[in-house]
């Protein structure tokens, strides 16, 4: 496993750049824990799927990841809107149903979507982002972009039939394709052991000829440092790259599910590495970030949750008359209804 954090290897950013990503750590957790509050009180309109113990990883996607470069996420997907650059205000107002949700209050977080950004696409089924990212990553490579696809998913995924056709798709053209899997040791409620024959998931990408590798998930300077290069390949042409990001979920599989099954032990041994605390240490203790800096940077996520929250709740909910809006190509079939 790369773990990047003390070695000579790793380009530590400016400080800056660290500012960046402790912001969107912290930004990432704030909002998850507010929204699993909100799912619980019966406030949100649809599901919400904690991205706890993933932060490190969105963070670093945050720095690495350009404008013309393109992801297509998960439905436990808040870490990864906010690092390519989605306005808070709008996840939210997605979650709450609202009509100023990126996808006007009807979709949730199985359809968080931001295309002008390049936030290509969500999904909420399992695995089925891969082969969508693949059919992006092929235009990007046929227009001669110069860019990259970043596609997440859980290792739950990489069981689908859907993940060995992407892999081998990938490989064989060569594509500018980064496959990141957040591998966070459940499958919902099952854990990789008793789903998963060989749990050595970097281990399949060999027989595509992809190159691969296993990362520290709960570190963001590793996580940055196998971004980077592997962002850096696509960009360049050489063709996809797959990181294991081993990390722990730390809490449950929706923002209401019991998970009194995780092993306490394991759970415990988990939250004592909680990305966005450990980092913060990690920064002082190395003087990166004076302690006046990071209490700007926490009091500036604060309020960035709580306008987010505060906005999308006095959004007003779509119209009736909204139901038929960017389900149909045309308005003939619903002209139809009226009709008879």
């Amino acid at each position: 496993m790369t773990s990047a954090t003390d070695t000579p290897a790793t380009r530590v950013p400016d400080a800056e750049a660290l500012g960046r990503m402790y912001t969107l750590m912290l930004t990432t957790a704030l909002a998850d824990q507010k929204s699993v509050a909100e799912s619980k009180a019966g406030r949100l309109q649809a599901a919400f799927y904690p991205v706890r113990g993933m932060e490190a990883v969105c963070a670093a996607l945050g720095e690495v990841l350009t404008p013309r470069d393109r992801l297509v996420s998960t439905y436990r997907n808040l870490g990864d809107a906010l690092a390519k650059g989605t306005s808070p205000r709008s996840i939210m107002a997605e979650l709450y149903g609202r009509r100023a949700g990126l996808s006007r209050g009807k979709g949730g977080t199985m359809h968080l979507q931001d295309p002008a950004i390049g936030f290509t696409a969500t999904t909420g089924i399992v695995g089925s982002g891969l082969p969508i990212a693949v059919g992006v990553a092929m235009a990007a490579q046929l227009d001669g972009e110069g860019s990259a696809t970043v596609v997440t998913f859980g290792d739950g995924a990489t069981s689908i039939g859907a993940f060995h056709e992407a892999m081998n798709f990938a490989g064989l053209w060569q594509l500018p394709l980064v496959f990141v899997c957040q591998n966070n040791q459940w499958g919902e409620h099952t854990p990789i052991a008793q789903y998963a024959a060989n749990t050595d998931l970097a281990s399949r990408a060999a027989s595509y000829s992809i190159p691969a590798h296993k990362v520290d998930g709960f570190d963001p300077m590793a996580a940055l440092a196998a971004l980077r290069s592997a962002t850096e390949r696509a960009r360049a042409g050489e063709g996809p790259t797959f990181l294991e990001f081993q990390h722990y979920r730390l809490t449950g599989h929706t923002g209401t599910a019991d998970f009194s099954y995780v092993p306490a032990n394991e759970l415990k041994a988990a939250m004592e590495r909680d990305p966005a605390p450990t980092f913060r240490k990690w920064l002082l203790a190395k003087q990166y970030l004076s302690e006046q800096k990071i209490e700007g940077i926490e009091r500036h996520a604060r309020e960035t949750v709580d306008d987010a929250f505060a906005y999308a709740a006095r959004c007003e909910f779509p119209a009736a008359s909204d139901i038929f809006t960017d389900v149909f190509a045309d308005d003939t079939w619903v002209r139809s209804l009226h009709s008879d």
